[in-house]
């Protein structure tokens, strides 16, 4: 139901400096680029061996993407570090042959928790639909406890959180999960503070992060925190996936809601809100536009939407502006009037608000032409 993943980065005394020193060159074949790449290593300070151990403990019921996506954010970083600084991989699981994930493929294992006795400098645990309810074997949780302790840094992707907190590790510590396990991780672990809304969540040496996908933010991550911040660019345009995604888990577009064809009040209202996008609208001319009556519309509305109608309608104004944001190069005033916030501050407000961010600084993350291509 979960794996550990463990890295283990042995540095000379001095850390190394930001991969923003030079310009890095293109990944490709090991032919006159891998010199190139490993030679401007060598020029931005990186000329000691460094040692990197990648430990993956996978246990039956993982989810498979748990898995895939950190493996991948590693091997695309291995692209562009010589091969003596390479990510290193090693699976281990309950026990030394292979694991179910959760969609019923497997995965095969070198070997099993109790064979593998190497302290790292990362260790990190994930999670699968079940894991909450799993309850791992005594000799699996003082295991990871001491692995855990010897680690330079740990955390867990999604619900593999939850081992964590049988370890004994989240005492008076700031964490997140997938929201759907929110709750149940806070009433668990009362001892913990729960960040439900986080992406993911660093509290000194503690990572976590929510549900799957965003496993690949924490790794791009520690990939920054390991190389610096260009490497992780670079990772992330090669995956066409944003460097950092800014907000929480309530930043997802209400468009993923509602069916192309479907006719709920919810759809209704977000065909109406997005017709008349740049006008200011009430709550009073939406109600008339799908046919409830202002008496009710709020009411009925929120208890379909699960939020007001003023927040949903800003989060459409807001998706809609995330794509002018990301796409063209309109000035922020331009945006902000096109998608109806009245004034480019008003957008900031809301903005800061819904996603933890401000317009600028979205545009400067996230823009189409310098994250969402592949390098």
């Amino acid at each position: 139901m979960a794996f550990i993943l463990t890295t283990s980065l042995r540095r000379g005394p001095t850390p190394p400096p930001a991969l923003s020193l030079a310009p890095l060159p293109a990944a490709g074949a090991p032919t006159r680029r891998t010199h190139a790449r490993a030679a401007w290593l060598m020029m931005a300070g990186f000329e000691r061996a460094a040692a990197v151990k990648l430990t993956l403990v996978v246990l039956d019921g993982v989810q498979a993407l748990d898995v895939a996506g950190p493996l991948d954010v590693f091997a695309e970083a291995n692209h562009f570090l010589p091969e003596a600084r390479r990510y290193a991989v090693t699976l281990v699981g309950g026990r030394p042959d292979s694991v179910a994930c959760s969609s019923g493929i497997e995965f095969k294992v070198h070997c099993g928790y109790l064979d593998h006795h190497a302290d790292s400098d990362t260790l990190l645990v994930a999670g699968g639909p079940r894991f909450p309810d799993y309850r791992p074997e005594p000799a699996l949780v003082d295991w990871l406890r001491l692995r855990a302790r010897g680690a330079r840094r740990y955390g867990a992707v999604c619900n593999g959180v939850f081992l964590l907190g049988h370890a004994g590790l989240l005492g008076g510590r700031e964490i997140t999960t997938h929201w759907d396990h929110a709750q149940r991780l806070a009433d668990q672990f009362p001892g913990a503070n729960v960040r439900p809304d986080k992406v993911f969540v660093r509290d000194g040496n503690l990572f976590t992060c929510g549900g799957v996908a965003a496993g690949i933010d924490l790794c791009l991550a520690l990939i920054a925190e390991d190389w610096g911040h260009e490497l992780a660019m670079k990772v992330a345009k090669r995956l066409i996936v944003y460097i950092r995604r800014d907000g929480g888990q309530s930043q997802y577009s209400p468009y993923l809601a509602v069916g192309p064809d479907e006719d709920s009040l919810v759809a209704r209202v977000l065909r109406h809100v997005t017709d008349h996008i740049g006008d200011a609208l009430t709550i009073e001319e939406i109600a008339d536009a799908v046919g409830v009556s202002r008496r009710t519309f709020s009411r009925a509305f929120a208890r379909h939407a699960q939020v007001t109608p003023s927040v949903f309608v800003d989060q459409v104004r807001i998706d809609v502006a995330r794509k002018l944001l990301e796409e063209t190069d309109v000035p922020l005033k331009t945006v902000a009037f096109r998608c109806g916030f009245g004034s480019a501050a008003q957008m900031r407000m809301i903005f800061s608000r819904q996603l933890g961010t401000t317009p600028r600084l979205y545009r400067e993350r996230f823009r189409a032409g310098d994250l969402g291509r592949a390098a």
